[in-house]
């Protein structure tokens, strides 16, 4: 007994040690771009309910993880936080781990966040970070074991807003490298996105923190990003809440909109209230009847093969059934 004991502890030592000790990567190789000196310091914010809040990025990194089961998929996750901050647990880590369950190799980015003090251009300094991700997990794509042609990204809020600039502004791509590697991801999934910011649309601390207070309009018509979907937009999955106090419902529904008007697949789960999620299961569903019909978009794009598993709720329990459902985007 007191093996099997030992045994146990032993396991559980080696699986949190390996939960801690995900590889980090520095984004960039070289300098930083769109970086200039200052005084400014990374904070974290380890909270007492165990949550981690990231402030003030400096060098921004991907963290990997792998799945033991890879399917050859990759998503690269952007947590939200307003462009104030990163909620790296919940709309990060905690995703990654439930992604490499179903074989999903996950990347959560730790973005910079705009700062006019350390950096020359903070507007574009978020999507720099987001596209250099990109490049990155393409160009290394056999190290990672991930199909460079099945990259996505998944963004939470403010994410979702950073995950829809990357899907709408790939063809010019920001920065002065000369780098060729496409930037476009293979497919979106939004979550409570930040969309437009738009007077009625916006989230105030968003707009305000990425352009400022009182913007330009062509600045809030270049980040409004409904207005900028195409027909080359990639395949979108949205997730949304109509009793969103913090990110107005109104949000996904333009952007589907969008993605509709300009013949774009996408699939959007719309729930009364985030609470409703509670009632659903968080096992994946069966590949029959009402589930079924919604799969067939997806696996023509050639996204993945495996089922997306329930994930934690952020807000507060919005994603455990709609996003099990997202299984047509990673299979």
């Amino acid at each position: 007994m007191r093996k099997l004991l030992f045994l146990l502890v032993c396991l559980l030592i080696v699986t949190f040690a390996q939960a801690q000790n995900q590889p980090v990567i520095p984004l960039y190789s070289g300098a930083v771009p769109n970086f200039k000196a200052s005084s400014i310091q990374e904070v974290v914010d380890k909270q007492a309910n165990g949550r981690i809040r990231i402030s003030q990025v400096v060098q921004p990194t991907l963290t990997v993880y792998k799945s033991a089961k890879a399917n050859g998929t990759a998503v690269i996750i952007c947590p939200g936080g307003g462009y104030a901050r990163l909620a790296m647990d919940h709309e990060g880590y905690d995703v990654a781990r439930r992604l490499n369950e179903m074989g999903i190799t996950a990347f959560v980015l730790k973005y910079r966040l705009p700062n006019a003090q350390s950096q020359t251009d903070k507007s574009v300094v978020p999507l720099l970070d987001a596209q250099q991700a990109i490049r990155l997990v393409r160009q290394r794509a056999a190290e990672f074991g991930v199909n460079p042609s099945r990259v996505g990204l998944m963004g939470f809020s403010a994410g979702g807003h950073l995950a829809s600039t990357a899907g709408t502004h790939f063809a010019t791509p920001v920065g002065d490298t000369k780098d060729k590697t496409s930037v476009r991801p293979d497919f979106l999934m939004l979550l409570y996105p930040v969309i437009s910011f738009s007077d009625e649309l916006m989230h105030a601390g968003s707009r305000t923190n990425l352009i400022g207070e009182k913007p330009a309009t062509d600045q809030i018509r270049l980040y409004s990003n409904e207005l900028q979907v195409t027909a080359q937009t990639p395949p979108t999955f949205l997730v949304h809440a109509a009793d969103d106090q913090t990110v107005k419902v109104q949000n996904s529904l333009a952007f589907y909109e969008a993605c509709l008007q300009h013949q774009v697949p996408a699939e959007m789960h719309l729930y009364p209230k985030a609470a409703t999620a509670l009632a659903c299961s968080t096992k994946p569903p069966k590949t029959t009847g009402p589930t079924a019909s919604r799969i067939g978009w997806m696996p023509a794009a050639g996204c993945a093969k495996a089922a997306l598993p329930s994930l934690p709720p952020p807000r507060p329990t919005i994603l455990r059934c709609p996003l099990a459902r997202a299984r047509h985007l990673l299979g």
